[in-house]
């Protein structure tokens, strides 16, 4: 399959960017990692975290303990691309309030991001995958919240969403026109 060219946007001095490709291998200072309540990895992409970025990572979370819907808390990347991952909680499949819920997360993940310095960060279709947050909702939601969060300035220099494939990519660039 042949990816599908980036498009990006400057929103007041931040560039966002759609983008197919790895998470876990961009040249950033922060990806982020949809996260369980109990940090714990887990399979499919946690697997992929834990074995990339080393034991480390598990062993930093396991320090943090635990976290609330809607909350988010950085760790370092160990051996990865990325010096950290920001692992952000938000709606598993069938919950109520999805989208609030969704919007939290978002907004907890950029404030952790800009709150530790961060200047680019990746994010991938928050629970589009595995946790059933449809992926059209998902792609609103997840613009949305990234425009408002930069009406303000902060450190952001580059926000990246990560998609998989023409699928993913397709949802986010039908949405990206709007921002």
């Amino acid at each position: 399959m042949t990816a599908t060219a980036p498009v990006e946007k400057n929103i007041n001095g931040t560039v966002v960017r759609v983008q197919q490709g790895d998470l876990t291998a961009l040249p950033v200072d922060a990806f982020v990692f949809y996260a369980k309540e109990s940090l714990q990895l887990g399979s499919g992409f946690g697997t992929a975290i834990q074995s990339r970025g080393g034991e480390s990572i598990k062993k930093e979370l396991e320090k943090i303990g635990a976290i609330k819907m809607g909350e988010a808390v950085i760790t370092l990347a160990g051996r990865m691309e990325a010096k950290h991952i920001i692992h952000a909680c938000g709606p598993k499949f069938q919950e109520v309030d999805t989208e609030k819920k969704l919007r939290s997360c978002m907004t907890a993940a950029l404030k952790v991001a800009a709150d530790n310095g961060v200047k680019s960060l990746a994010f991938p279709p928050m629970g589009a995958g595995f946790y059933g947050v449809p992926l059209d909702a998902c792609a609103k939601i997840m613009l949305d919240v990234i425009k408002e969060f930069l009406q303000v300035p902060t450190c952001l220099e580059n926000v990246t969403i990560c998609v998989i494939d023409n699928r993913e990519f397709t949802a986010f660039n039908n949405q990206f026109g709007r921002l």
